[in-house]
């Protein structure tokens, strides 16, 4: 089969056009830009393309499918060529479907925690030898890309994202893959550019919800009122199962899990991780991973890639990054740090630079999210502001809308490297909580 990737370079299409080319698919593809590590994964594979841009000529008769990724536009010169040969246009979501619409459909889904469920079950399965196809949006230890597409697998595991399907496909993604099992974490507006009242984003889950096959299965977080009024509200026919945080306790630092068959240690720590493990454990068991062999495959995750995860410093401090943006996201995180780290003293630094994130009526969201910390810093550009061509934001503005007087905002990257250089990175703990770089801080130093 051959395959062209308009904008091959992005996170999930680069591991896409990997897979497909491990499956012995012809794949070419083209951006117009393309950084680490997909460039250099890519190259490894040989479909690297050779240079930068759009090239209409690439697009010809004999391709079999075009994949489109988000990062192209409507006036893609390639996707206009693609639509002027009448070739078969792929989202990035319905291709996965094609791929698995044979198969067992297990897809995760949430407004937070549906990467780490998703790892979490995929580390479970890998322990035991237990193949599956998968894609998860995080790298995660042990693979080494996070895409897989077999002939053989029974199952497929997918991480459901409720974001647009395409440029031309404003669907939902998580709408198109029509699950046998589902999970739903959580529901906590996000992507406000996109969804723009709360009952716009509430929607996308009924109707992830209502694309359940018949007789399948929901396992859902019963602690989230949002998500019990969705599952309640169903009218389709499928088995329900709630989960709830486990017990568990910390000593001396050591998160342990109270089972019947004892204490187990955990690798991860925070309550909302807690619950995620308790949503795997569900979905495990559905694909015949027993308590026993959850639990004993359970105590080596160590997380997926950017959720609470320790940076190892020259110093050897404690930092630890989390990918943590959306409020919900930001105030599970600096909750399970207050909790693990009671006695020293913590630092939570916050960037804000998403459409939502910087959105005046969305800061709403943020309230108290950053209580706890001993010091809590807040950093967003103004010239992220001006490319955005949104309005400015006054510092005021953002401890009024987060309820923190001691908050300390910076709109500066080098003011807010210098206040970062004043610190003793070995007197405290810090929880660093971005989907960027903080204007290119360097965290190991």
């Amino acid at each position: 089969m051959k395959t062209h990737f308009i904008a091959i370079g992005g996170s999930a299409m680069h591991n896409l056009a990997i897979a497909l080319k491990d499956k012995g698919y012809q794949v070419t593809g083209s951006d117009d830009a393309i950084f680490e590590p997909s460039k250099s994964r890519l190259e490894k594979k040989g479909i690297l393309p050779q240079e930068m841009g759009w090239f209409p000529e690439k697009i010809t008769s004999d391709i079999d499918a075009i994949i489109l990724g988000m990062h192209a536009h409507q006036d893609n010169p390639e996707l206009a060529r693609a639509k002027e040969l009448g070739l078969k246009i792929y989202s990035y979501p319905e291709f996965l479907y094609e791929q698995s619409k044979t198969k067992t459909r297990v897809v995760i889904a949430g407004s937070h925690g549906k990467t780490t469920i998703t790892s979490m079950i995929l580390h479970v399965l890998n322990f035991h030898q237990k193949d599956v196809d998968y894609m998860v949006g995080a790298q995660l230890e042990g693979f080494d890309c996070m895409v897989k597409l077999t002939q053989d697998n029974d199952f497929m595991v997918l991480e459901g994202d409720e974001y647009l399907s395409s440029p031309i496909d404003l669907r939902s993604k998580f709408l198109l893959y029509q699950p046998n099992i589902a999970l739903m974490s959580g529901i906590a507006w996000d992507h406000i550019n996109v969804f723009k009242t709360f009952d716009d984003y509430i929607e996308q889950f009924r109707r992830f919800v209502a694309s359940i096959t018949p007789g399948g299965v929901l396992v859902y977080n019963e602690e989230d009122a949002e998500v019990v009024k969705v599952v309640a509200a169903a009218e389709n026919y499928f088995r329900k199962i709630p989960y709830k945080t486990p017990e568990y306790e910390i000593n001396n630092g050591q998160v342990y899990l109270k089972t019947e068959m004892g204490d187990i240690p955990l690798s991860v720590f925070g309550a909302h991780n807690l619950l995620n493990l308790e949503g795997a454990r569900h979905i495990c068991h559905t694909l015949g991973i027993m308590d026993e062999d959850f639990y004993d495959a359970i105590m080596s995750f160590k997380g997926a890639s950017k959720r609470l995860e320790k940076v190892e410093r020259e110093d050897k401090g404690t930092l630890y990054k989390d990918f943590a943006h959306a409020p919900s996201k930001v105030k599970a995180a600096v909750k399970a740090f207050c909790e693990q780290f009671k006695k020293e003293k913590k630092y939570g630094f916050l960037e804000l630079h998403t459409y939502s994130s910087l959105n005046p009526v969305f800061l709403e969201q943020y309230d108290h999210a950053m209580d706890g910390l001993e010091e809590a810093i807040v950093f967003y550009s103004e010239d992220a502001l001006k490319i955005k061509r949104m309005d400015p934001i006054s510092p005021d503005l953002i401890k009024e809308k987060f309820k923190n007087e001691n908050l300390k905002v910076f709109t500066n990257a080098e003011e807010l490297h210098a206040y970062w250089e004043t610190l003793d990175k070995t007197n405290g703990v810090f929880l660093m909580m971005s989907s960027g770089n903080f204007g290119g801080l360097d965290l190991t130093k």
